[in-house]
């Protein structure tokens, strides 16, 4: 079975070189795949798009050090899952309870936007995620490249599981995918994601973690 993370991973030529150009430029930054974090035996698993910038690419842990981990983690930490408002470093005690973070795409994209060839590249590595996890009951996807990537990962038809807002879908084993705005700088600031909005499906999460396995709904 494949490892759901290989810090030498170089398939994607474009990525890799990218990340080289960057570590020239930026020699303190992490510029390699980034691991998940959290949990080992966590019960939700959080999916992002890709490390950003000076976040998770200089930091090496997903959704820190940048502006989209600002709500995400203030909001795990509201409704129980950390034992801290604020991820700052790789090495500032922060534990997560329950929850653990990955991303559809461990290395930093271009303008953090990667191609679909990229993105199903690095789906092995979810495929084997949720797979060496059967812990897992909730899904949660930021964003609709997350969503599918969930699916591809779980050999699922996107067209039969629409990404929106606060949408839940059944999956198989009676795991939920649980759909979400990413909590960008974007969609905070445009306000089309807002801390209420976020706070409601991360609070609908920890329903879904602690209800039984058939109150799993398709909607």
């Amino acid at each position: 079975m494949n490892s759901i993370y290989d810090p030498g991973c170089r398939r994607c030529a474009r990525l890799a070189a990218f990340l080289d150009s960057v570590r020239r430029d930026e020699p303190s930054y992490f510029c390699k795949p980034v691991a998940p974090f959290g949990d080992a035996k966590a019960s939700l698993l959080i999916v992002g798009l890709a490390p950003g910038m000076h976040g998770a690419n200089r930091t090496g842990r997903p959704f820190t050090g940048d502006f989209a981990g600002i709500l995400l983690y203030q909001t795990l930490y509201k409704f129980g899952l950390s034992n801290s408002p604020v991820s700052v470093s790789a090495d500032d005690h922060l534990v997560l309870v329950r929850a653990r973070i990955t991303n559809s795409v461990k290395c930093l994209p271009p303008q953090n936007k990667p191609l679909p060839v990229e993105i199903k590249e690095c789906n092995r590595y979810l495929q084997a995620e949720l797979a060496q996890s059967p812990e897992v009951r909730v899904i949660l996807a930021l964003g609709a490249i997350a969503h599918h990537a969930v699916l591809r990962a779980q050999g699922l038809r996107s067209g039969e599981y629409r990404f929106a807002h606060g949408a839940e879908h059944a999956l198989s084993g009676g795991r939920v995918l649980l759909d979400s705005y990413h909590c960008s700088r974007y969609n905070t600031q445009t306000r089309r994601l807002t801390t209420p909005m976020f706070e409601a499906v991360i609070e609908r999460a920890v329903a879904l973690l602690d209800a039984p396995a058939q109150a799993a709904t398709h909607r």
